[in-house]
C-alpha cells in the first residue's frame, strides 16, 4: 500500500496539494494507468481532469484493449510467437511501422496485463473470440489478442469515488444500461425473437436496471467502458493517488536546464502552483474537440465542423497545447490524424443532438451502406475505420460526406439499426424524429433519402442475387472471420450477409466521426516526450491520445486506443518511478 493514501473522505474536491511525486493531467485509461503503476511503485501521485467527472473517452468506450501475447491467452492454452503480432503489423502498418514503438508495446503488453490482473482492482476477462480486422494478412489474428474490463457493480466502489465516474454514453446503452460486447449482447438480440433464454436474461438485466434507477439513481451494472474506468478509479483510491476534477492544468513550470518540474493549474476556487520531484504525465485525451486543429488536419473537413467526435467536449487539446509550451514534437506524419469511426446524429425532442456510433449493425445480414448515388462503397463489415475512410475518398469533392445506411424490415426487427433498437421495442420515436428513414418500396426510400432510386434499386438487386448464394463479389463481405463474428451465426452460408427483400424499407444517415485522435506527441519507448531534435524532455512522460498513434494512423485491430493508452502508461509509470525491469508481472496468479 501506498504511504501517501489519503483520507478516505477525499471525493475529488478538495484543495489542490502544492506537491507531489508525479503529476498525471488527465484521468481517462492512459492517465490512470500511470497513477496507478507509479503508486504502486511508491509514487506519491496527483490526477487533475479538467471535466467535473472523470474517465474521459474511455467511459464511452467498449472498453476493449488489442493486447496481443497477453497472459490470460496463455492461461487458456493460447501462446503465439511474437513474430507473429509482428508479421501482422507490418503487413498492416507498411510505411508507419516504428519498429522502436512497436516492439516497447509488444514487450511491456504482457507485464502490463498481468500487473493490473494480478496486484490491482482492474480485472479483465479475455477476449477469446473477437478476431482481428484483417483475417487475409500474414499473423492476423482469430482471437485471444483482447482483454475487456471483468463487469462491476458500481456498490463496490467507495462512494466518494463513484460521484466522480462518468456515466455510460446514453447513445450506446439501453435507457442507460450498459450491454457488453459477447453473450450479453448475443442474449439481448436473440430475445427479439423470441428466445427463452434471451427474453429471461434481457427481463432480469433490465429489471435490475429499473431498480437500480428507483434506488441508486443511476446504472450501477457497470460493462465496458465504464467498468475500465471504474476499476482503474478503484486501485487507484487502493493505492492513495489523489484526483482533482474541475481542475484544468494552464501550464507547465520548467526549471532553469528545461526540466518539467510541475504545473500551474485551475482548480474552482483559483489557480494553484503543484510542483512535481519527478516529472509530469500528459495524458488529456488528444484533441478531438480542438476545431482549429480538426480543420487544419482533417480531410473533408474545411471549418473544422464537419465532424461530430465520440469523445467528451473537455478533449479539446490541452495535453498537446501543454506539451509544445515545453518545446514537445507534434507529429502528425500518420496516415490517419484521427480514428475514425461512421456515426449517425441522434436528434432528442429537447433539441440536443446526440452521436451514435456504428460498430455491430454494419456487418449484421441484411443491410448495406449506400452513397446518394445509390452505388455500395465499402465491405460493410470490416472495422469502423475502414468505413469512413472508404466514404472519405468515394464522396466527390463539393458533395457532402454523408452516406445512407438501409435495411428491410426483417433485419429491424431483428437487430439494432444505429440508436433504433429491434423487437419488442416500437420505431416510431425513430421516425417521428426524423432519425429513422421509411419507404414502402426502395424508390420511396430513396426519394426521402435523396438517393439516386434507379441505382439503388439495381444495386439491391445485384447484391440480394449475391447474397443468397453468401457471396459479395464487389466486396468480399463475410470472407473473414472477422466480418463472420460481427454477423449473425443463425444466418447461412454466409452469416453477415442477407438480401434486402421485404418491405418497408429503412435508412440512418451516416456521417463521419471518431472515437479519438492519431496525430500527438512524439515519445521514445518509454513514454518520454521528445522535442523537434529528437531528445527526451527531462521529466515529461505521454500517454493516452496526446501520444502519437504507436500504430502510425493504421486500425488493424479492435481495441488499438485502449490497448497502448494502458500499456504506455503503464511504461511511463515505471519509467517516473525509476523501475527499470518487469521482473514477473507477466504472470497471472491462479485464481485472478
Amino acid at each position: 500500500m501506498n504511504p501517501h493514501h489519503k483520507t478516505p473522505d477525499d471525493d475529488g474536491h478538495g484543495t489542490v496539494p502544492a506537491e507531489c511525486d508525479l503529476l498525471v493531467v488527465g484521468s481517462g485509461a492512459g492517465g490512470l494507468s500511470a497513477a496507478v503503476t507509479a503508486a504502486h511503485h511508491g509514487l506519491q501521485v496527483l490526477v487533475v481532469e479538467k471535466a467535473p467527472v472523470c474517465g474521459g473517452a474511455t467511459s464511452w468506450s467498449g472498453g476493449w484493449a488489442w493486447t496481443p501475447g497477453n497472459p490470460l491467452a496463455k492461461t487458456d492454452g493460447v501462446d503465439e510467437d511474437r513474430e507473429t503480432f509482428r508479421t501482422y503489423l507490418r503487413h498492416c502498418l507498411g510505411e508507419n511501422y516504428r519498429e522502436d514503438k512497436v516492439e516497447a508495446f509488444l514487450e511491456a503488453v504482457p507485464h502490463m496485463v498481468g500487473f493490473f490482473h494480478g496486484k490491482t482492482s482492474l480485472q479483465f476477462v479475455p477476449g477469446a473470440k473477437i478476431k482481428d480486422i484483417y483475417g487475409k494478412v500474414p499473423g492476423a489474428g482469430t482471437g485471444h489478442r483482447s482483454v475487456g474490463p471483468r463487469p462491476l457493480n458500481a456498490r463496490r466502489i467507495r462512494p466518494g469515488i463513484r460521484a466522480l465516474m462518468r456515466h455510460q454514453l446514453y447513445e450506446t446503452s439501453f435507457l442507460g444500461m450498459g450491454v457488453m460486447a459477447g453473450p450479453d449482447l448475443a442474449k439481448f438480440l436473440s430475445a427479439s425473437r423470441g428466445d427463452p433464454r434471451g427474453l429471461f436474461h434481457a427481463t432480469w438485466r433490465f429489471g435490475l436496471h429499473l431498480v437500480d434507477l428507483l434506488v441508486h439513481r443511476r446504472n450501477t451494472q457497470l460493462v465496458n467502458g465504464t467498468a475500465l474506468t471504474g476499476r482503474l478509479l478503484t486501485s487507484a483510491d487502493e493505492l492513495g493517488v489523489r484526483i482533482r476534477v474541475s481542475t484544468p492544468a494552464r501550464r507547465l513550470l520548467t526549471d532553469g536546464t528545461g526540466r518539467v518540474t510541475g504545473a500551474v493549474v485551475e482548480g474552482p476556487d483559483g489557480e494553484h502552483t503543484v510542483r512535481a520531484r519527478r516529472g509530469v504525465v500528459l495524458a488529456a485525451g488528444g484533441f478531438p474537440q480542438d476545431v482549429e486543429r480538426r480543420r487544419r488536419l482533417f480531410p473533408r473537413t474545411p471549418t473544422g465542423r464537419e465532424h461530430w467526435t465520440l469523445a467528451p467536449q473537455e478533449a479539446d487539446g490541452d495535453g498537446i497545447r501543454l506539451g509544445e509550451q515545453a518545446g514537445a514534437d507534434f507529429r502528425t506524419d500518420v496516415a490517419s490524424p484521427a480514428a475514425w469511426c461512421p456515426v449517425s446524429l441522434v436528434p432528442y425532442r429537447s433539441g440536443r443532438i446526440g452521436t451514435f456510433p456504428h460498430i455491430m449493425d454494419r456487418a449484421k445480414p441484411g443491410s448495406i451502406g449506400v452513397l446518394a448515388d445509390g452505388r455500395r462503397f465499402v465491405n460493410e463489415a470490416n472495422g469502423y475505420y475502414d468505413y469512413v475512410a472508404a466514404l472519405i475518398r468515394a464522396v466527390p469533392e463539393g458533395e457532402p460526406v454523408q452516406a445512407w445506411q438501409i435495411a428491410d424490415s426483417r433485419f429491424v426487427r431483428r437487430y439494432p439499426l444505429g440508436m433504433a433498437k429491434p423487437l419488442p421495442v416500437p420505431l416510431f420515436p425513430y421516425l417521428r424524429s426524423g432519425y429513422l428513414k421509411k419507404g414502402r418500396t426502395l424508390e420511396e426510400l430513396a426519394g426521402a433519402c435523396g438517393i439516386d432510386p434507379v441505382a439503388l434499386r439495381e444495386t439491391v438487386r445485384r447484391f440480394n442475387e449475391s447474397a443468397r448464394r453468401g457471396e459479395d463479389p464487389e466486396f468480399g463481405r463475410g470472407e473473414t472471420e472477422f466480418n463472420r463474428y460481427g454477423g449473425d451465426p443463425r444466418v447461412g452460408p454466409n452469416p453477415s450477409l442477407a438480401p434486402l427483400e421485404k418491405g418497408p424499407f429503412y435508412a440512418v444517415r451516416i456521417v463521419p466521426g471518431s472515437f479519438g485522435t492519431f496525430a500527438g506527441l512524439a515519445a521514445d519507448p518509454r513514454a518520454r516526450v521528445l522535442d523537434r531534435n529528437g531528445e527526451p524532455v527531462p521529466g515529461l512522460w505521454v500517454a493516452g491520445n496526446d501520444h502519437v498513434n504507436v500504430m502510425g494512423g493504421h486500425y488493424p485491430a479492435g481495441g488499438i486506443n485502449l490497448g497502448p493508452a494502458l500499456t504506455f502508461g503503464y511504461v511511463a509509470g515505471r519509467d517516473a518511478a525509476g523501475v527499470t525491469r518487469y521482473e514477473d508481472e507477466a504472470a497471472v496468479p491462479a485464481g485472478r
